[in-house]
């Protein structure tokens, strides 16, 4: 069973950074692709990033490109968002999910597993 257990999330002040991390179990992953999603109150989840576990290959949502990086590190079976420059606008509780398939998926009923989510708060 797959598991991806979200950590990083907390409380910043605007232009501040954070790093989340998405620790994924019970697979072995080279053949997936993971994606973050967020949603904020009263919003719908929307694609934040995503990266094919193999190849590396990255691919962001246009509001979050420059300010965010996306990367996983083999050895921890860990998928890592950067989030730099941040805005009041990214408060949000923020999610890990892994589809079986390395393609580049940019929706959110395109995967099947998703982690509980972390909260990012960005403060004025």
């Amino acid at each position: 069973q797959v598991q991806l257990v979200e950590s990083g999330g907390g409380l910043v002040q605007t232009g501040g950074s954070l790093r989340l991390s998405c620790a994924a179990s019970g697979r072995t992953f080279s053949s997936y692709v993971m994606g973050w999603f967020r949603q904020a109150p009263g919003k719908e989840r929307e694609f934040v990033a995503a990266i094919m576990w193999s190849a590396g290959i990255t691919t962001y949502a246009d509001s979050m490109k420059g300010r965010f990086t996306i990367s996983r590190d083999n050895v921890k079976n860990t998928v890592y968002l950067q989030m730099n420059s941040l805005k009041p606008e990214d408060t949000a509780v923020y999610y890990c999910a892994a589809k079986s398939i390395p393609v580049l998926y940019r929706t959110v009923d395109s995967y099947n597993y998703w982690g509980q989510g972390t909260q990012v708060t960005v403060s004025s």
